[in-house]
This record gives structure tokens, C-alpha cells and sequence, in this order.
């Protein structure tokens, strides 16, 4: 058995046998978390999609203090190892195994500068992440427009697939929907809405647009599903 549990925002915390991990952990400095980061003491991995803040969150501290691996692009793995931080490399279109099961980096068209200070750091190129365990799969699409390369997860068999919907920086519920079609998941979660005014959308018309389509679970922060 697989279980997410929404944290706020594009944030997940993810269990099933071999992994508890995190997602995009931006806890700290986020109006919708439904955790602090001091409450995840035996994470083994947390899957980062890009290198600003509302992402990389609380990536550095959670990290160090469970040591866990982290997992992303090679350029924002160099900034992390940098701080201390345990990683594994990867890059979009990339998969690998791991002990759990295995991981694909998919596209994601964003940007990942990390900001430090008064810097704008490069972060690599955004991605998605297709993560395989138990016999499951789950995808956080992460940061993204629509894009035609999503048509090629059709083919993956996704069971669930987790996808922005709040426009303005990423996909909006029009655009979102038309990405349900052609991934064609078994169930659909929105994220990455309603954490600020600029991202603000309607999750229940996003379930209207892909009604037949797909299964769609609107979770609110600190909601599980488990597949």
C-alpha cells in the first residue's frame, strides 16, 4: 500500500515499503501547511522538482537531520552537497533504481534559480518526477506549463498523478485538465492553488472539466490517500 499525504502546496509526504520520503517540502513560511518540519524525523528521501523556495523549502534542514538522499537535478544536487546535504544526481528523462523501486525525472517547462540573499543561484533544469514502488506509480508533475511531452506518460500507466492547477506560474485548471487527458491517470490530485492570491483556483472545477475522464481526490492539507 502507497500513502500521500497532502502537506500544502506542492508538498507530499509519501510512505510505502522501503520509503518514507517528502516532496517539494516547503513547510516553513507556508500558510497552508499542515506539518512543521520538526515532525519528520526518519525520512530516507525527499524528491526535489526545483530550486526556489516555495520547493526546496525546508530541503536543507529535514535532510541533514534525518539523513536522507536527496534527489534532483545534478546542478541543484551540486549547490546541496555544497551544505551538506546527501544526493543522487539525476536529470529529466533520466531513470534509475533504487532499493525502493525506481524513479523517472520528467519535463517540466519552469525555471529553478535559487535564491540566496541578494543571488539568483542556477538551479539546473525543473523536472517532474514519475516515482514506481510497490507496483504503483505516482508523477508530481512538479512547476510546469502545459506541455506535448505529457502525452508520453499515457504509456506509463500512472495510478495517480498530482498536478498544478493555480495558473499564473504554472498550469491553470483549463490547461491542467488537458493534461489529464492525455496522461490519462487512474486519479487525479490538484496542487500547487490557493497558497497566495496570484495562484488562486477553483479545485472543484477542475474535477467538473475532466469528469469522466479520470478520478479526481481533492485533498486538503493534511488529507491522505492511499493506493
Amino acid at each position: 500500500m502507497v500513502s500521500v499525504t497532502y502537506l500544502g502546496h506542492s508538498a507530499f509526504h509519501m510512505k510505502a515499503e522501503g520509503i518514507n520520503a517528502l516532496i517539494d517540502p516547503f513547510l516553513s513560511g507556508n500558510p497552508k501547511a499542515s506539518a512543521g518540519k520538526g515532525e519528520f524525523a526518519a525520512v530516507n528521501y525527499i524528491f526535489v522538482t526545483h530550486g526556489h523556495g516555495d520547493h526546496l523549502g525546508d530541503t536543507i534542514d529535514i535532510a541533514k537531520k534525518c539523513d536522507a538522499t536527496v534527489v534532483t537535478n545534478f546542478e541543484l544536487c551540486h549547490y546541496l552537497v555544497g551544505k551538506g546535504v546527501k544526493c543522487n544526481p539525476m536529470h529529466v528523462g533520466g531513470r534509475a533504481r533504487f532499493p525502493f523501486g525506481r524513479v523517472k525525472l520528467t519535463p517540466a517547462w519552469h525555471g529553478s534559480g535559487i535564491e540566496e540573499g541578494e543571488k539568483m543561484l542556477y538551479g539546473g533544469t525543473p523536472c517532474g518526477f514519475l516515482i514506481e514502488v510497490e507496483g504503483k506509480k505516482l508523477y508530481h508533475a512538479g512547476d510546469t506549463g502545459l506541455t506535448v511531452e505529457m502525452q508520453l506518460l499515457a504509456d506509463e500507466g500512472i495510478d495517480v498523478a498530482l498536478l498544478p492547477i493555480g495558473g499564473n506560474f504554472v498550469m491553470d485548471v483549463e490547461d491542467a485538465a488537458k493534461a489529464v487527458k492525455m496522461i490519462k491517470p487512474k486519479t487525479a490530485i490538484p496542487i500547487h492553488y490557493g497558497t497566495f492570491p496570484a495562484i488562486d483556483a477553483d479545485p472543484e472545477e477542475f474535477k467538473r472539466l475532466v469528469s469522466g475522464v479520470c478520478k479526481v481526490v481533492i485533498l486538503q492539507p493534511g488529507e491522505r490517500l492511499e493506493f
